[in-house]
């Protein structure tokens, strides 16, 4: 006699199914706008003017072709004679020029936008990169346990020890070792989103599979398996949705560490090329004016960078607290 009857098995995975919540009543932002997360966005004034502040650079970013008073890309515009002019508050200012100028005469307000928006693409392909890759063998360790989860989470532990800096090092150099006749400014993107995805995946594995080997022996999981369900979408249909309340803190503050390494890599030359600046690659160029008295070439970029990382830290501060019941 079977230890479950069929309708019991299906109407128990059902009632995990994301598909399945059976209150349909009251529309999703309705029920967000009277959920306690919301209530507690909103009773914290530092979050909320984190949220204005994130959502203000980002606008910034994303219309920098269109709100930018230059573009700092375009090469015809640019001349030799405007470079290193200051902000227009200081003697011997250009007004064309709000916050001055750099070393090649781009405008610094402008370079600040774009730049904005490179780190930020970088930042978000970086994360969505190392979350999938995390999620997955997090899933595969979890679920399916013995040789698989300890072949995955030794080569996790040995990976934690290396420094993010020093893994995105050794896979740009050894990029540029294998493909050494590239273009660097064609592939120099692609390979900084590997570099940072290869560095930050660790942290999703070993949450999702602590999250997994707990969902899998519950009782949902179980009848998934007696009526046949293939693995491979009960780890999707059934697991997954239950274990991503940490893996959106993860990637919320993965974010902020995924531009402030973008910025150090690119500081350190190993990054976007001068040719297309980040928030990074403005502050190493400002800084070999730092001293001469240029100053606001390397502080305007590091004021931009530190408002953006700031701001996503904070939220992400609060994501965590709010998703964690212990601490409300």
């Amino acid at each position: 006699m079977p230890l479950f009857g069929n309708e019991d098995v299906k109407a128990a995975v059902a009632d995990r199914t994301p598909e399945a919540s059976a209150e349909p009543r009251r529309s999703s932002m309705s029920a967000f706008l009277d959920s306690d997360i919301f209530h507690s966005f909103l009773r914290s004034k530092v979050t909320v003017a984190a949220a204005l502040g994130t959502a203000t650079l980002f606008l910034l970013a994303l219309l920098a072709p269109w709100i930018s008073p230059h573009d700092p890309f375009d090469l015809a515009t640019l001349s030799i004679m405007d470079a290193r002019v200051p902000p227009v508050w200081m003697e011997y200012a250009d007004p064309r020029f709000l916050l001055g100028t750099d070393d090649q005469g781009r405008d610094l307000l402008s370079g600040i936008f774009y730049g904005m928006r490179i780190s930020l693409i970088v930042g978000f392909c970086s994360v969505i990169a190392a979350a999938v890759l995390g999620i997955s063998l997090g899933l595969v360790a979890g679920y399916m346990g013995g040789r698989v989860d300890a072949v995955i989470m030794r080569i996790a532990d040995i990976q934690l020890t290396f420094p993010a800096i020093l893994i995105a090092l050794l896979v740009d150099g050894a990029a540029r070792g294998i493909f050494g006749g590239i273009d660097r400014e064609v592939f120099s993107f692609w390979i900084l989103i590997f570099s940072l995805a290869l560095s930050f995946w660790v942290q999703y594995a070993r949450t999702v599979r602590g999250s997994t080997m707990v969902e899998k022996n519950k009782e949902y999981v179980q009848a998934a398996r007696v009526i046949g369900i293939p693995s491979v979408i009960i780890m999707v249909r059934h697991i997954l949705p239950n274990v991503t309340g940490p893996v959106l803190v993860i990637a919320t503050i993965n974010l902020a560490l995924a531009i402030v390494t973008e910025a150090t890599l690119s500081f350190l030359g190993v990054g976007m090329p001068p040719t297309q600046p980040s928030l990074g690659t403005l502050i190493s160029i400002g800084n070999d004016f730092l001293y001469s008295g240029e100053w606001w070439i390397a502080i305007f970029p590091g004021l931009a960078l530190a408002l953006l990382v700031l701001n996503v830290n904070l939220l992400g501060d609060w994501l965590r607290d709010a998703l964690n019941p212990k601490l409300r």
